[in-house]
């Protein structure tokens, strides 16, 4: 038997997963996850969500913590991955035949962002995709401002000179 607190808990973070699961699972997969690790990535960081729930709950900026929590979850299961494993190469996605206009543009997206280091792609992913401020990206990375300027310049710089997003439908370089 529950109390309605329980409940209430559970309900309201059910809800949130609800909403927030696609936008999640595609922000792991531009930062360099397979569909498969992404989904993986999202579950490990909800369930570590839902332990704290409380403090989540509480967060002046929900979505943020939630997205700082999902990059170290990623971190972290990047230094324990075995020495055998290799990372995916997004950059075979790009060589991969597309069905469709949209499965292009994604393909072409993934492949340029593959070839960013992880700290630019993660800068990228919660400016652009996540549609963060520098500022609170800043609180994510837990790195100043500044860095999160000079970074995203350089990856902008860089992603602008990527042959894989040349010519693509709404793409404008610097």
């Amino acid at each position: 038997m529950t109390d309605g607190r329980s409940g209430d808990r559970d309900e309201e973070f059910s809800l949130f997963v609800a909403e927030r699961w696609p936008t999640l699972v595609r922000a792991a997969r531009l930062i360099g996850c397979s569909a498969s690790e992404a989904e993986d990535l999202v579950q490990s960081a909800l369930v570590k969500c839902y332990v704290s729930w409380a403090r989540v709950s509480r967060a002046v900026e929900r979505d943020a913590y939630v997205y700082r929590l999902l990059l170290n979850t990623h971190r972290s299961g990047l230094r324990r991955r075995s020495s055998r494993e290799t990372p995916t190469d997004l950059s075979r996605t790009a060589i991969a035949v597309a069905v469709d206009e949209r499965t292009y543009l994604q393909t072409s997206v993934e492949a340029a962002l593959g070839r960013l280091g992880a700290p630019a792609r993660q800068i990228v992913v919660l400016r652009y995709y996540l549609d963060l401020s520098e500022r609170q990206t800043a609180e994510i990375l837990d790195i100043p401002a500044g860095t999160v300027k000079s970074r995203l310049s350089r990856a902008l710089s860089q992603l602008s000179d990527d042959p894989a997003l040349e010519g693509l439908p709404g793409w404008s370089p610097r």
